[in-house]
C-alpha cells in the first residue's frame, strides 16, 4: 500500500546528516564540547581564521586564539549555559590574524545537560560588502566617480598623521604607482579614494577589487576581461583595467593575488595594454594603480607572496599607515565622529565618553585599529539608552578581547641594578627553567595569568588599597578597579590581611 513515511512524503529528522549541511554554509560553525575542545569547525571559519579544519580539531578554543576562558565566547556560553546572540566581536588567532564578526553562541543539551557548544560566526567585512548599497537619505553621498571619501574626511592632527597626508597628496600628482601599507583597518580604502580624489584624474572612474575577495579562478577575467568562447559561458566583457582607463585602479590585499596572476599583472602594467582571456587583441590602458597591503612587502617577497620586480613597479612611491595605538592622541578626535556618526544612525544623544573609559582607550592594543574602535562605539551605542556619557559596562564585553600594551620599563634605583663585569656592561641574568612560563600554554592565557598575579600581589602588598595599588602598577586608579573586576578579585579579601 504505500504506507511508508518515504512513501508518505514525511521527512524523518533522525536520517538527516546535519553536518554535511553545515559543511556548505557561508557562516564559519564550530562546535566545542563543554570544556572548549573543537569537534566540529567548517570550512567557512577556516577561510575567517586562516586555519585550516585539520589544525583546528581536537584544540581547544584557547590555543587556536588569543582569548582566555573569560573572554572566549564560546567558553562562558558553556560555564554559564546560556545563549550569546548577535555579538559584534574583534578576535585574534594566534598565528596574528585579525577577525571582525558577528558572532552568536548556543549551548547544547542531551536532556537537561549541557554537553557542548555550537557556535556561529558571521564575516563583517564580507556581509558588508554583500549588502545593497543604502539610499541616499542612510549614507554620505557618493562623488559621482566611485568614491566617497577626500582627505578632508582624514580624521587625525598629530605631525606624524599630517606628514602621512602630505606624501600622499604630493604622490596623487604624479601618474606613478603607490603601495599603502598598513595594517588591518587603518584606512587604506579611504586614503586611495582621497589619493584619486586630489589627483589630476579625479573626473574619471575609481575602481577597486579586493583581491582577497575573489576567487582566484575569477580573478584573471575580472582584471582583463573575457572574450566570447573563451570558456563554458565566457562572453565579451571588458575587466577592471578597461574600466579604469583614464582614472584609477585600486588593488587591495596585494598579497593574496596568486604569483602566477602577478606575472600577468606586471606585464599589463610594464606594456600598458591587457589582452582579454581568450583573445589576441591587446588594448591599450592608461591607470594609476594604487595598491594595499597588511604587512611589510619585503617580508612579503621573502616568503614567495610578492614579485620583486613587481614590487618594484607597484611600490614607486610608499605611503605608510601608522596603526592605531601609534596614534592615540587621534582617539579623542576619531570618538567624537563615530558618536556623532552612530548618533544619527541610530537616534541616540551621546555626548561622549567617560574618563574611565578614556583611560582604557589609551592602554590597549587596538589590533583592529579605527575599525575596531568604530565597532566597539557603534556595540556601545547600542546598549546605551538614554545615557548622554558612555561608562565602563556598555565596553566591557569589547574589551575583555584586547591586550594591554607593555607598560613603559620602571626605572630601578641603582643599589637594585644588576652588577656589571670589568667593561660596566651588566651580567646576563640566568633563569632557571622552572621559572620560565610552561610553553605549551598560549600566550595570551599567559599573559593574562601574569596580570592577574600582578593584581593580586598588589592588592596585597597595600592591603586592598586600591590607590596605593594602582600606583604600584604605574596605572590610573580607574584602570585598576576594571582589572579587579576583570579578574573577580575582592578588594575585602586583602584588607584584612596582615
Amino acid at each position: 500500500m504505500g504506507s511508508s513515511k518515504a512513501a508518505s512524503g514525511l521527512l524523518n529528522m533522525n536520517q538527516i546528516n546535519f553536518l554535511s549541511v553545515l559543511d556548505h554554509l557561508d557562516d564559519g560553525v564550530m562546535i566545542a564540547d563543554i570544556n572548549g575542545i573543537i569537534q566540529y569547525y567548517n570550512q567557512a571559519q577556516a577561510r575567517i581564521d586562516g586555519i585550516s579544519p585539520e589544525k583546528a580539531m581536537g584544540l581547544k578554543v584557547t590555543e587556536i586564539y588569543e582569548l582566555s576562558n573569560r573572554t572566549s565566547m564560546i567558553m562562558q556560553c558553556a560555564r554559564h549555559q546560556q545563549a550569546i546572540k548577535n555579538r559584534i566581536f574583534f578576535y585574534k588567532t594566534v598565528s596574528g590574524k585579525v577577525a571582525n564578526t558577528i558572532t552568536s553562541v548556543y549551548p547544547l543539551f542531551d536532556h537537561k545537560t549541557i554537553t557542548g557548544v555550537i557556535c556561529f560566526v558571521k564575516d563583517y567585512e564580507q556581509l558588508r560588502r554583500s549588502m545593497p548599497v543604502p539610499s541616499a537619505s542612510e549614507c554620505r553621498s557618493t562623488l559621482g566617480n566611485g568614491t566617497q571619501y577626500t582627505f578632508d574626511d582624514l580624521i587625525g592632527s598629530s605631525p606624524d598623521f599630517i606628514r602621512v597626508k602630505e606624501t600622499a597628496q604630493k604622490a596623487a600628482a604624479s601618474p606613478s604607482p603607490i603601495m599603502i601599507q598598513g595594517e588591518t583597518g587603518t584606512g587604506k580604502e579611504l586614503f586611495a579614494q582621497s589619493i584619486h580624489n586630489f589627483s589630476p584624474r579625479h573626473k574619471e572612474k575609481y575602481v577597486a577589487v579586493n583581491c582577497a575577495a575573489i576567487p582566484q579562478y575569477l580573478m584573471e577575467g575580472m582584471l582583463f576581461g573575457t572574450t566570447r568562447g573563451a570558456f563554458t559561458g565566457a562572453l565579451d566583457k571588458p575587466g577592471l583595467f578597461e574600466t579604469a582607463h583614464k582614472g584609477t585602479l585600486f588593488l587591495d590585499e596585494l598579497l593574496a593575488m596568486p604569483m602566477e596572476l602577478q606575472a600577468k599583472l606586471l606585464r599589463a602594467i610594464q606594456e600598458k595594454q591587457v589582452r582579454r582571456l581568450g583573445s589576441v587583441k591587446e588594448i591599450p590602458v592608461d591607470v594609476k594603480i594604487i595598491s594595499s597591503v597588511s604587512r611589510d612587502p619585503r617580508v612579503a617577497i621573502r616568503e614567495n607572496r610578492l614579485r620583486t620586480d613587481l614590487y618594484y613597479r607597484l611600490g614607486v612611491v610608499m605611503v605608510k599607515l601608522p596603526p592605531l595605538r601609534e596614534r592615540l592622541d587621534s582617539i579623542r578626535e576619531l570618538t567624537i565622529h563615530f558618536i556623532k556618526k552612530y548618533n544619527q544612525r541610530l537616534g541616540t544623544h551621546v555626548q561622549g565618553i567617560s574618563r574611565e573609559v578614556r583611560e582604557l582607550f589609551q592602554v590597549y592594543q587596538w589590533p583592529g585599529n579605527i575599525r575596531e574602535l568604530e565597532h566597539l562605539i557603534e556595540g556601545a551605542m547600542n546598549l546605551a539608552g538614554q545615557e548622554k556619557i558612555l561608562g565602563i559596562d556598555p565596553f566591557t564585553p569589547g574589551l575583555d578581547t584586547l591586550e594591554p600594551m607593555a607598560p613603559p620599563a620602571p626605572r630601578i634605583p641603582p643599589e637594585d641594578r644588576p652588577p656589571t663585569d670589568k667593561k660596566g656592561l651588566a651580567e646576563p641574568i640566568i633563569s632557571r627553567v622552572s621559572d620560565l612560563p610552561d610553553p605549551s600554554r598560549p600566550l595570551a592565557q599567559i599573559q593574562a595569568d601574569q596580570e592577574r598575579t600582578a593584581v593580586t600581589n598588589a592588592l596585597a602588598a597595600c592591603r586592598g588599597n586600591v590607590t596605593q595599588a594602582a600606583r604600584h602598577l604605574g596605572i590610573s586608579r580607574q584602570l585598576f578597579h576594571y582589572k579587579i573586576k576583570k579578574y573577580q578579585l575582592c578588594r575585602a579579601d586583602f584588607m584584612s590581611r596582615i
